[in-house]
């Protein structure tokens, strides 16, 4: 499975580099708006990190960053506040697929990050530094918000879907339904190519990271979306087969028949039809 460090290699980590605490947060805050996938988790996250930013807000960073017992738990808090924009910025651009698969690796990433920020806050010495009742409330309420990462209900039973690997499992209907969530202005066809696309992207990382585990579920979700788009062309192939019809003649002068052409009209006539599909 992904690990928190190598989430922070999958982007270009050193375009937040010079943004402060409350600047990270405030992007944090806005992708979890944007989120796709784990939105539950998103806003979980973001509204710990409010309260973070608010105390942060009430104190001068750039005052802190003076002090050598505050600079360097701050700047430990900046970079695990790069590596959580990493973490809710993927929820909305990586494969929906992978990030449903790797669901619950993804959730304790989120209780992961928030543990990590709380415990680098901490080692500001904020009290001292600021002898202030509404900040030390403030640090207690952040202390207080505990905060739960899981998984909705309805996530779970796509996830137990698309990871069976039972040949007579219908991903077809499971993907159709769920992909027009996260797709809703594409055609399914489209959208699975996309995510067969994305996928490709996730089985790369996980090679660069020899996560060979990883790699077996990806290849399994890649192998779900070829299936299921082989299945509808297939179906999209004998929808436009035009229909064969068999017509007889009976003995008494009229066709047991109906047309070559399906479009063609019934005309009203005396004589009797009937019609075999072949």
């Amino acid at each position: 499975m992904a690990s928190w460090e190598q989430l922070g290699e999958l982007s270009t980590v050193t375009q937040l580099t010079g943004l402060d605490a409350v600047r990270l947060i405030g992007l944090i805050v806005q992708a979890a708006t944007t989120a796709r996938m784990h939105r539950k988790n998103c806003r979980q996250f973001a509204q710990h990190l409010k309260l973070i930013g608010n105390l942060l807000e009430q104190l001068k960073i750039s005052e802190l960053k003076k002090y050598p017992e505050t600079m360097e738990p701050l700047e430990q808090l900046e970079d695990a506040l790069r590596r959580s924009y990493i973490l809710v910025d993927s929820c909305q651009n990586r494969s929906y697929l992978y990030l449903l698969a790797m669901g619950w690796n993804i959730a304790y990433q989120f209780r992961r990050a928030q543990n990590e920020i709380d415990r680098y806050l901490r080692l500001v010495p904020l009290i001292t530094l600021v002898d202030n009742a509404r900040v030390r409330e403030r640090l207690d309420s952040v202390a207080r918000d505990e905060r739960e990462y899981t998984l909705d209900e309805e996530d779970r039973k796509v996830q137990d879907a698309i990871l069976d690997r039972d040949p007579s499992t219908n991903h077809t209907t499971v993907l159709e339904k769920s992909l027009s969530c996260s797709y809703p202005n594409m055609p399914f066809d489209e959208a699975l190519k996309k995510e067969r696309e994305k996928l490709q992207m996730e089985l790369q990382r996980s090679q660069v990271n020899m996560d060979i585990g990883q790699c077996e579920v990806i290849q399994h979700l890649i192998g779900v979306t070829h299936n299921v788009a082989t299945t509808l062309e297939e179906k999209s192939a004998h929808l436009k087969t035009p229909k064969k019809v068999e017509l007889s003649y009976s003995g008494d002068n009229s066709y047991k028949g109906h047309t070559f052409d399906e479009n063609y009209h019934e005309q009203d006539t005396k004589s009797t039809y009937s019609c075999r599909i072949l």
